[in-house]
């Protein structure tokens, strides 16, 4: 699977860390930038491209950062095809896998430590999702809602 990646200037250590991590750990990963730290950069132009590719790319995930993490999941769920979710615990990015099928994580370097941001991303990476009957005619009324 491919892992795109991405942050503003607020996510750029992290984001450099998480990269670095990932890539040890033997996983496929782009990095989508910043590629230098750019103090005044603006978060959609690093979660729009992230996000079109997860959207382009079958089975790819997405890790966008920013200080609070809420600009970059505002944005990346603007692109058709993204379902993304602002990780703040390993349950609720369980649930967000399991029920909703997020396929984009966005984190909050501000309030995210590197050891922990580790953790949301294993738990993103590992946790299925469960097609049942309710997840899928939730995630199909999402799909609609594109199109509006």
């Amino acid at each position: 699977m491919t892992i795109f990646i991405g942050a503003d200037h607020r996510g750029f250590n992290l984001k450099n860390q998480l990269k670095d991590w990932l890539l040890t750990t033997g996983h496929l990963v782009e990095d989508l930038g910043a590629l230098e730290h750019i103090i005044r950069d603006d978060y959609p132009d690093y979660a729009t491209p992230v996000a079109k590719k997860v959207s382009e790319t079958q089975g790819s995930r997405g890790i966008l950062i920013c200080g609070s993490g809420a600009g970059m999941d505002i944005t990346a769920n603007k692109i058709n095809g993204i379902r993304s979710v602002l990780g703040f615990n390993v349950e609720q990015v369980r649930a967000a896998r399991n029920d909703d099928n997020v396929n984009i994580l966005s984190l909050a370097s501000d309030f995210t430590l590197p050891d922990d941001a580790k953790i949301l991303i294993e738990t993103f990476l590992n946790s299925p999702y469960d097609p049942t009957d309710n997840h899928a005619r939730r995630i199909e009324k999402l799909k609609n809602l594109e199109n509006i």
